[in-house]
């Protein structure tokens, strides 16, 4: 067996560095580094400068970076607001995109656009909740009111998606009702996880024992953070559900066992794991994402380069309406950007584009264009978005 190369990673980590640096090189434009790091990602990759190209040790690091983006997102989430009126609006508005979505879905079925509508209803109804929490984190959100707003109304919208996609779109020969008895299973398994792991934690002699192993060469509570993750990636690859769906659960279930240490200056657990990630996996995930992405493709159908600009706008459509609901309690420019941050969702499109191509419900044309549609939206939308956010210095102000 030949030796790995790790030229190619070498190449996405150098792009890692350098995004954040134009970004500061440009102070009268907020470009998110995120978007920075995919265009660059275009640009190296195979077609156009062809310096970078998607090896086997890059795709599974680019694999872990994408289930870390998620978990990451999921320790954002803060569970004990997952209730009351904000929780009931933010279903609401989920529904009424759904319903946007499915009308959507059923006209374009009609003149035969596309296979199967329900399919481009839930791909349509998604919003990327990976490409939100950077968006947040830069703006210094993400614990504010306004940040939680957002954090939850993407949270259902991306939870519901990758729910709905695992029961009508699963790979398995099971059908809905096999899909929804698995769904059940893996939410038991995660509750059980999670009263195990709370049990554990009220446990003085443990908790004592887990302090003096925090430093040093042990640093427990990483590995434990890590082997939860890889966990709830096994279970969901066991049950055949969607690797986003485990990674994301997992960071749900650590972050609301360690929210107290949020608020502890002498914390050093939050800071590690947002090292790792934001420090490494998470900017390799979005360069991997720009090298990955089949411009040639696009390029060489007419009709797909017609059908983009038509998904970029269904997507603001069905996503960007339901926001909506929330103008009273957010005014209207927080309003606008949970609109166009609704509409953003790259990872989701892409795992969900594969499988309606692997099984039969969705034509390439569309699959290519839907890609492209996703990416416009993640470069142009966050852009957007980012100059109508306040930042945490004004609202506290």
């Amino acid at each position: 067996m030949a030796d790995p190369s790790f030229t190619n990673i070498m190449g996405v980590l150098a792009i890692a560095v350098a995004g954040p640096l134009i970004a500061t090189a440009i102070p009268k434009v907020r470009i998110p580094s995120i978007v920075i790091e995919f265009v660059l990602g275009v640009i190296v990759g195979p077609d156009v400068l062809g310096w970078i190209s998607i090896d086997e040790p890059l795709d599974v690091l680019a694999l872990l970076a994408l289930g870390f983006l998620l978990f990451v997102a999921g320790t954002e989430v803060e569970v004990s607001t997952l209730r009351g009126p904000l929780l009931k609006r933010a279903l609401s508005a989920y529904l009424v995109s759904l319903a946007i979505a499915g009308g959507i879905g059923a006209v374009l079925g009609a003149a035969d656009i596309v296979l199967t509508p329900s399919l481009i209803a839930i791909i349509l109804s998604a919003t990327g909740l990976g490409v939100v929490v950077p968006i947040l984190r830069d703006a210094g959100l993400t614990t504010t009111p306004v940040g939680q707003t957002i954090l939850i109304v993407a949270t259902v919208a991306e939870f519901s998606a990758v729910v709905l996609l695992s029961l009508f779109f699963g790979e398995g020969e099971s059908g809905v009702l096999g899909n929804a008895l698995v769904v059940v299973i893996y939410a038991a398994i995660s509750a059980a996880l999670w009263i195990g792991l709370r049990g554990l934690e009220r446990v003085s002699t443990l908790s004592a024992r887990f302090e003096r192993l925090e430093g040093g060469t042990v640093q427990i509570r990483i590995r434990i953070a890590l082997l939860i993750l890889f966990v709830f990636l096994v279970v969901s690859q066991r049950f055949g559900l969607e690797s986003i769906l485990g990674a994301f659960a997992a960071g749900i279930v650590l972050g609301d066992l360690r929210r107290s240490d949020r608020d502890d200056p002498g914390s050093s657990f939050w800071p590690k794991v947002e090292g790792i990630g934001f420090g490494f996996l998470i900017p390799v995930y979005f360069v991997a994402s720009g090298i990955r992405f089949d411009l040639s493709g696009l390029l060489a159908s007419p009709s797909a380069i017609l059908r983009v600009p038509m998904f970029l706008a269904l997507f603001l459509v069905a996503r960007g309406v339901p926001a909506l609901l929330f103008r009273r309690s957010l005014g209207g420019r927080v309003t606008a950007a949970l609109a166009l941050l609704s509409a953003t969702s790259l990872s989701f499109v892409i795992t969900a584009t594969d499988i309606g191509v692997r099984i039969g419900k969705l034509r390439d044309i569309n699959a290519t264009a839907l890609v492209g549609a996703a990416v416009l939206a993640m470069v142009i939308f966050p852009m957007a978005a980012q100059s109508l956010l306040p930042h945490s210095e004004r609202i506290a102000a």
